[in-house]
């Protein structure tokens, strides 16, 4: 896609097959230069960072964890919108509905998570623990059934640790750009194709798992508008400028880690990406080089406030694994 035919694209033709690599090759503009282009940090970025810093403080204060959302298992769309200040903020999103308040997974085992609550003093709401101990299998039981009695002797005696069935998601890195350059309807539809194609007189066993695997995706996506919408924001539709472009991936990024606690939830390479946007409206003149700063340090400031709910050995282990890898 040429520049000339970025509208086009953004008032619903698109191609059939989902291809941001393709995107990016055709309109990425190298740079040669230096940083003088670089603006200052805005006015209302430094009253913001302050409040983050505060927060930081806060949550040191108090142990390392500021508050806890004991009460509702964390979906893409459990929480209601939360702000650090709703009037200074370039770009909207948090994983609960209070900044560095942490969410709880249950899915992913609800021993864990009491565990991690009762570390710092909370604890999980009676409905929870009863549907996760006596309704729902989580993963955390699912691989305990499928260990061998080697494997549960290796891990009662300490010969192996608890990550397969504690953390067993690993490094999850999602494609979130694609929420940005398609919008989500775009998405759904390219999945219920998919979902189609799986149609066949034979139902065997890996098809099956495929057509619920793919109806689940197209829950989540739908899940994902829901989201978004709770902040004022439709990302049904291709992201138009570079605001949007950034606050759409982060909305897709932000589903991510409502829903999943992996060991590292990697938000992917989106320089390049973002870069063409910010480009493209630099040369429309509809944004200033003080505009695209703030955007790219409301982003940062996001990603920096990704928290989840450990224990505090785990947390040890790894040094707080985020989104950045820290």
């Amino acid at each position: 896609m040429k520049f000339e035919e970025w509208h086009d694209f953004n008032d619903g033709i698109w191609q059939k097959e989902i291809n941001v690599r393709n995107f990016i090759q055709k309109n990425y503009i190298p740079y040669d230069g230096d940083e003088s282009f670089l603006a200052n940090v805005t006015e209302k970025t430094k009253k913001l960072w302050n409040k983050v810093l505060e927060l930081y403080k806060k949550e040191k204060d108090n142990g390392g964890v500021l508050d806890i959302s004991c009460d509702i298992a964390s979906t893409i769309s459990s929480h209601d919108a939360g702000y650090i200040d709703k009037n200074l903020e370039e770009i909207v999103g948090l994983q609960t509905d209070s900044p560095l308040k942490r969410a709880i997974m249950p899915e992913g085992g609800i021993r864990i998570v009491e565990k991690s609550c009762e570390a710092y003093g909370r604890k999980v709401s009676d409905k929870i623990e009863d549907i996760y101990h006596n309704y729902r299998r989580t993963h955390n039981d699912g691989v305990f059934t499928a260990y061998t009695p080697e494997i549960r002797a290796a891990r009662s005696s300490h010969l192996i640790t608890g990550l397969p069935d504690g953390y067993g998601r690993g490094r999850i890195i999602g494609d979130y750009r694609r929420v940005a350059l398609y919008g989500v309807d775009a998405l759904i539809e390219d999945k219920k194709e998919q979902f189609n194609e799986t149609s066949c007189e034979c139902i065997t066993e890996e098809l099956i798992r495929a057509r619920e695997e793919i109806h689940d995706q197209i829950a989540a996506l739908e899940e994902l508008k829901i989201m978004a919408n709770k902040y004022g924001f439709d990302i049904s539709k291709p992201a138009k400028n570079a605001k949007e472009a950034i606050q759409w991936l982060y909305f897709a990024y932000l589903g991510a880690i409502k829903q999943q606690n992996g060991a590292a939830m990697s938000i992917g390479r989106t320089s390049s990406f973002l870069d063409i946007y910010i480009e493209r409206d630099l040369k429309n003149g509809t944004l200033t080089e003080e505009q695209a700063q703030e955007l790219m340090d409301h982003f940062i400031m996001k990603l920096r406030l990704v928290r989840f709910l450990r224990t505090p050995e785990y947390d040890e282990l790894f040094s707080r694994r985020s989104c950045l890898g820290n």
